[in-house]
């Protein structure tokens, strides 16, 4: 998922509005989920007056947005052209804003592993607790992948209204739309109303996946983001452990699948409840100024109350007078720049530009089509049909998968400056093609040794989650440059939203029609394509600046 996730991803996954000229500028104000890297936003001092920009009264100037951010651009600016210290901050300060807004992230994390527990329960005369347990696969599909079709749709819905919302109403919608979805899933009397609370639920994860990596970025300290950002995808990937864990427990109770997925009901309210208690993104108020949205002193003045509040300072300090009107000067800055250079959504496909969206959105693509969704969502079902025929021991076997797919998360995150993003995606895609093609062996010839899908399903998440889940993000954010880069990523995102929706559909169909050890095979098949695409197009972009990639690599 990468759900980034998700990632998502799953995880990959987050879904992103398309700004128009007149409401904001991608240049300016797209903020990334990904973890930055400190030389890839912001020219640095010495870089300045080879472009001729030379700092006036030792102006903050901001040239990029690779990483996002908020008030934060002013201090990662001071940083690099005026040599100011960072911002001070308590780490008790930054905590909640950081917490109910990875909320969101970890309830779509939650998704995926509850539904694999769920499909279980759903269909057992035993355990089911309905009458109309005995699902086509059709239907079946529809279950699984109701959620990934209202993210889509949210995903979609939120483009033009995320700016008139801002981040902290948008997060407030997406908790009712989780909490709502919670209730109505549990509380299904036939599966139609059941269909319908999947598609509520998946609403809330396609506002909660554009808004809370936006609010994240746009409210932390910038010498912390990178962490905070990095621990919000890690919560992706908890709440898929949890999802597993809680399948585990409530596998043998009749209606189990109800309790799986109401107990998002809680978290959702927990979630509502403290994005209630948080001030909007200082940075959507000053651009909600820059935009004549209302009165400029007015706006300010509330941006600098919100940020007080949100690093525990007294109303109106000095220090957050000065980040604002450095915030705002940037803002005005960027938007101006934008109104002038006057782009068009068809910029995207042409050029440097078309070359970063092959790249980009072939990774996403591959990500999902090599059977991702299908492998986590019906872990279950494959563990069941693997040997661990109770359902409890299948759910037990599930849980270990979500261990070790968290353990192989901080891998991930530890070694990609390190290593370098193609020799990860190289390596882990060619995990992933074996461990696919054990899976058809399995079913073709290896049904006697059930450690064979266990090993296989610990080896395709593992390289999953140090290839595909993570670097394709990753990439995603560094390769587009910064004229569309908030263009090229939402296509990113609904590309990867769209392609998870069908392979998750689809899966239970074709298995049936295809069987599993042809599936399998075909899948590994498709992972092949990918790593011959990952050699031959997709570029090392370790240890160079935005500005880099985009001269050396796309031109």
């Amino acid at each position: 998922m990468a759900f980034a996730i998700s990632t998502q991803s799953h995880f990959a996954i987050r879904p992103l509005q398309l700004n128009q000229v007149k409401n904001s500028s991608p240049r300016a104000f797209f903020c990334s989920c990904f973890k930055p890297r400190p030389d890839s936003s912001y020219l640095r001092s010495k870089e300045l007056p080879k472009l001729g920009l030379v700092p006036r009264h030792r102006q903050k100037f901001q040239v990029g947005v690779g990483t996002g951010g908020e008030l934060a651009d002013s201090g990662e600016v001071a940083d690099s052209v005026a040599s100011d210290p960072p911002e001070s901050f308590s780490w008790s300060s930054v905590i909640l804003p950081f917490i109910f807004p990875a909320l969101g992230g970890l309830l779509f994390g939650y998704d995926i592993g509850a539904t694999s527990g769920a499909t279980l329960s759903l269909q057992s005369a035993a355990l089911s607790g309905t009458t109309w347990f005995n699902l086509s696969p059709v239907q079946l599909g529809l279950v699984v992948s109701g959620s990934l079709y209202g993210a889509l749709l949210g995903s979609t819905l939120v483009y033009g209204i995320a700016d008139f919302l801002g981040r902290r109403r948008e997060l407030i919608i997406a908790a009712g739309l989780y909490l709502l979805g919670s209730l109505i899933t549990g509380c299904a009397p036939d599966l139609n109303i059941l269909l319908l609370g999947r598609l509520l639920y998946g609403l809330g994860i396609g506002l909660a996946m554009h808004g809370a990596p936006l609010y994240i970025a746009e409210t932390c300290p910038s010498q912390i983001r990178g962490t905070l950002i990095s621990l919000k995808e890690l919560f992706i990937v908890s709440g898929i452990l949890l999802g597993f864990s809680v399948g585990s427990f409530e596998i043998d109770v009749v209606g189990g699948w109800r309790y799986m997925y109401g107990f998002g009901t809680p978290v959702a309210l927990l979630m509502g409840l403290g994005m209630w208690s948080l001030p909007p993104s200082p940075r959507w108020l000053l651009l909600r100024a820059v935009q004549g949205k209302g009165a400029l002193q007015e706006y300010k003045d509330k941006a600098m109350v919100a940020l007080s509040k949100l690093r525990g300072r007294p109303p109106g300090d000095k220090l957050s007078e000065k980040l604002v009107d450095d915030a705002l000067l940037s803002v005005k800055t960027a938007y101006e720049d934008e109104e002038k250079s006057g782009g068009n959504f068809l910029e995207v496909f042409q050029g440097p530009n078309l070359k970063a969206l092959t790249i980009g959105g072939g990774l996403v693509l591959f990500q999902q089509i090599t059977g991702q969704p299908s492998v986590l969502y019906y872990a279950g079902s494959i563990l069941q049909t693997a040997g661990f025929s109770a359902a409890a021991d299948a759910t037990r076997v599930s849980v270990i998968i979500g261990v070790f797919k968290l353990l192989m998360t901080w891998v991930a995150v530890a070694k990609v400056d390190d290593l370098g993003r193609r020799p990860l995606l190289i390596g882990g895609v060619s995990g992933i093609a074996i461990s696919l093609f054990l899976l058809s062996a399995y079913y073709k010839f290896l049904g006697g040794f059930p450690l064979v899908a266990v090993g296989a399903l610990l080896l395709y998440v593992g390289c999953y989650q140090i290839s595909f889940g993570p670097i394709s993000w990753l990439m995603v954010s560094e390769i587009f440059p910064l004229r569309t880069r908030g263009r090229g990523i939402s296509l990113a995102v609904l590309t990867n939203f769209g392609s998870n929706a069908i392979v998750t559909f689809a899966f239970s169909p074709l298995k049936e029609y295809l069987g599993a050890e042809n599936l399998f095979l075909l899948f590994g098949a498709i992972a092949l394509v990918s790593l011959l695409f990952v050699v031959l197009v997709v570029p090392e972009t370790k240890g160079l600046s935005l500005e880099e990639i985009e001269s050396k690599i796309l031109k």
